[in-house]
């Protein structure tokens, strides 16, 4: 599994389509599942709702057996009504307010992220005799999205962290970790076993023994391009040894047994969601620095869909002008009146058709992750697409 392919089915329907929509392939996102259970062989996993916060495609993973990672108890809820019980869910976010705890406590939530004392004696007062695990920092390098400042805390603050849920009435129960999200490298999941070793040791010399490491998210998607609209290719296969090999080590090194839990989001759905858009207008005119050049104005952008393009490119097929079609260089931009709404902030142009119009169809691939998450209610009366979610036949 190195490359991202497009299924049939998805093209279809986007060559269908009459209106602007996102679409989701919901049998290709079962095959990524699949695929990922192969890969991971007794590991539980958990999505990452916030990738894509779709009730079919949530439905479909809990019917496969797929628990959650919650970070409100809006998602918890969202959870439940998708048939996951809630002894497959668990609070995933650090960040909690004593309302929160509770909420997601009364919902039959016993499994909660922590990585403070603070939030640990909140915890023990609102949701007494719960699970806890204490999430690590990491540098996040490798990653396109670093995520290493906001969430974690060290090897020696874990330490003392779960140390002190223990003593509060808690179950200190697992490690979590979190690479960076599109993370490219294998490195970083050898670095975060290396750190998961040190503070499993460090807690056994306390008596404290636990029952998971949750590996978090990072599982990249392979259908992306960087900013310069070159592949974006995550040493996938490397990575799953990588992961492997070190599940094999820190089971070698455990007292007793010690279960996995890994956390995707984009993984499993980027690749097989796709934006059915249209050209608003390519435009050429003169920039106050005396050059000239072209602008394509797209009717889906930053804020109705395409929230990631500070770091990297989807590809977009335009289906209605052929392989032989003429290109020229143009800044990709979205609809609003906001200059922020502008792919890759203007500095690298995309090679579109010279004779795009306006009404064209445009097709944005691998935007499965994160669209629907990202979408305003409606800035500049743009309002949030609608989605189909493609079944088998």
């Amino acid at each position: 599994m190195t490359t991202a392919a497009v299924t049939a089915r998805l093209r279809a329907a986007l060559a269908a389509a009459d209106d602007d929509r996102i679409i989701y392939d919901l049998p290709g996102i079962e095959e990524r599942y699949d695929e990922l259970r192969r890969r991971l062989p007794g590991v539980d996993v958990r999505f990452a709702m916030k990738a894509c916060p779709v009730d079919e495609v949530l439905a479909r993973l809990a019917e496969k057996g797929a628990g959650f990672d919650a970070a409100s108890p809006g998602e918890v809820a969202q959870a439940l009504g998708a048939g996951a019980p809630a002894a497959r869910i668990h609070y995933g976010n650090t960040v909690k307010s004593d309302r929160g705890i509770l909420a997601a406590h009364r919902l039959g939530v016993r499994d909660f992220a922590t990585d403070s004392p603070e939030d640990v004696l909140a915890i023990a007062a609102l949701a007494p005799g719960a699970r806890v695990f204490c999430r690590l920092a990491t540098t996040g390098e490798g990653a396109l999205w670093g995520l290493s400042r906001k969430f974690g805390c060290t090897p020696e603050e874990a330490v003392r962290v779960l140390a002190g849920a223990r003593a509060a009435g808690l179950t200190p129960a697992g490690l979590s970790v979190h690479v960076g999200s599109q993370q490219m490298t294998a490195a970083a999941w050898r670095r975060a076993f290396d750190t998961f070793a040190e503070v499993l040791a460090a807690l056994a010399r306390r008596g404290i023994h636990l029952d998971h490491v949750n590996l978090g998210g990072g599982l990249p998607a392979l259908g992306y391009r960087d900013l310069r609209g070159r592949p974006l290719v995550p040493e996938l296969d490397e990575t799953f040894a990588a992961i492997r090999a070190g599940m094999a080590r820190l089971r070698a090194a455990a007292r007793g047994p010690l279960r996995f839990v890994v956390e995707p989001g984009r993984h499993l759905v980027a690749d097989h969601g796709a934006i059915r858009a249209h050209v608003a207008r390519l435009s050429s005119r003169r920039h106050p620095d005396g050059g000239r050049g072209y602008w394509l104005f797209l009717s889906c952008g930053k804020f109705n869909g395409l929230y990631e393009v500070d770091r990297l490119q989807y590809p977009l097929v335009f289906p209605s002008h052929g392989a032989a079609a003429e290109l020229v260089p143009a800044v990709v931009a979205g609809p609003t009146c906001d200059s922020d709404d502008v792919v890759a902030e203007g500095r690298v142009p995309v090679q579109v058709p010279r004779a795009a119009a306006s009404g064209d169809p445009v097709w944005i691939l691998s935007s499965g992750a994160y669209a629907v998450s990202y979408m305003t209610r409606g800035f500049n009366g743009y309002g949030p697409l609608p989605h189909t979610c493609l079944r088998a036949g």
